[in-house]
């Protein structure tokens, strides 16, 4: 069969992990007008690189389902609302769900996003030059999601460590090596952190009212469903602070288009998450034998979307491979995936980064890079290795 698929998929079976990690988005392009739906042994599954494909996978639940023990972040932290579907996937999500709508998180969020990225930005100031992506997006994406989940006496450096080794243990497996035991003890030593706030009062924090009889979940179920939080909260606004300010600032003029007038700023956030989302792909799998734009895809077979190649589809982005700020249908990107696992802490990032960005500009109005742009790596969370700035 593999040999068969091969064949009938070549541009799919000519594609390395290398080059899904460095730079997808040529072998994306190759994908998405001659194979949208292709056979990747890379990858020992398929991946779906059209938007109007992408969507269909990401909307139908009951065809592409995540319940599967081979989803990679079930296999790190345990079930979740992440790797449930149906009525069990809701029974996850409602609990956590409230406090990250619109206007809950512009309530409660907006004041502590900008202290926290106004005391980040005191601290690099005076030394004229920094790293931002560990200095300033990572620290801020913790601070905000620990705050938000209510982890008693955390401390930011920790939480890092930790999902340092959750992320790497994820990639880890998504690259067929397995879990690591480093993402183990990450866990292990987050679980820890997290038991405290679970016998508080319901009204103390987001951990305690979802272990509360109204929120209905199992300690164990609390906290993996909070890990998975953690690590969508840190690895998404990380990565979109980080990839946002290397792409205005590798655009003079469209930087100096937003510095003059801010109120462009947030559509510039949104097309950098079109042009490089920071989670590039998402996985599925077949509840049933199925077709799918000629591909035949057997039963419980891997089914992988891919994010950035979704939002580089040249039948609704024009010029898509260009960073566009003013792109009008730049919201169109699928960034935070579509249906029933729709990112629940989009709106949170997207204030996050927006605020951040905002911040740096105002206050450091000689921000530069130092050096050339740097390229954004990662076969599954895409963002610069690092971003080193000046002022």
């Amino acid at each position: 069969m593999t040999a068969g698929r091969a064949a009938r998929f070549p541009l799919g079976a000519a594609v390395t992990l290398a080059e899904l990690e460095e730079d997808p988005h040529p072998a994306l392009a190759r994908l998405r007008a001659s194979e949208p739906v292709s056979w990747l042994p890379a990858l020992d599954g398929w991946l779906v690189t059209r938007r109007d494909l992408a969507l269909q996978v990401m909307r139908d639940a009951q065809t592409f389902t995540v319940d599967d023990p081979r989803f990679s972040t079930g296999v790190v932290v345990g079930p979740s609302m992440l790797t449930l579907d149906g009525a069990e996937h809701k029974r996850h999500r409602a609990p956590f769900a409230e406090p990250f709508k619109l206007a809950a998180v512009r309530a409660r969020f907006t004041e502590p996003v900008r202290d926290e990225t106004d005391r980040l930005i005191d601290a690099l100031e005076p030394a004229g030059e920094a790293e931002l992506r560990r200095a300033l997006a990572g620290p801020l994406a913790t601070a905000i999601v620990v705050l938000a989940l209510g982890i008693p006496g955390a401390r930011t450096g920790e939480v890092l460590a930790w999902y340092d080794a959750i992320v790497a243990s994820v990639v880890s497996i998504t690259e067929g090596d397995g879990p690591t035991e480093a993402g183990r003890q990450g866990f292990g030593a987050l679980s820890a952190a997290m038991e405290p706030a679970l016998d508080a009062d319901p009204s103390a924090s987001l951990l305690a009212a979802a272990a509360g009889a109204a929120g209905g979940l199992e300690r164990d179920r609390v906290i993996s469903n909070a890990a998975v939080l953690l690590f969508g909260g840190i690895e998404t606004t990380e990565g979109m602070i980080a990839n946002a300010v290397a792409h205005l600032l590798a655009h003079p003029d469209q930087l100096a288009a937003v510095r003059a007038d801010p109120a462009l700023l947030p559509n510039a956030i949104e097309e950098s998450l079109r042009l490089e989302p920071a989670a590039a792909v998402i996985d599925r799998y077949a509840a049933r034998a199925m077709e799918l734009a000629g591909a035949q895809i057997a039963e419980r077979e891997l089914v992988t979307v891919s994010i950035a190649g979704a939002n580089r589809d040249p039948a609704v982005f024009e010029a898509p491979d260009a960073f566009d700020m003013r792109r009008a249908n730049a919201k169109l990107h699928a960034a935070f995936a579509h249906g029933p696992h729709v990112c629940i802490g989009m709106h949170l990032a997207r204030l996050e980064a927006v605020t951040a960005v905002q911040r740096l500009l105002e206050r450091l109005p000689d921000l530069r890079l130092d050096g050339d742009p740097p390229p954004a790596r990662g076969l599954v969370f895409r963002k610069p290795p690092a971003l080193q700035v000046r002022w």
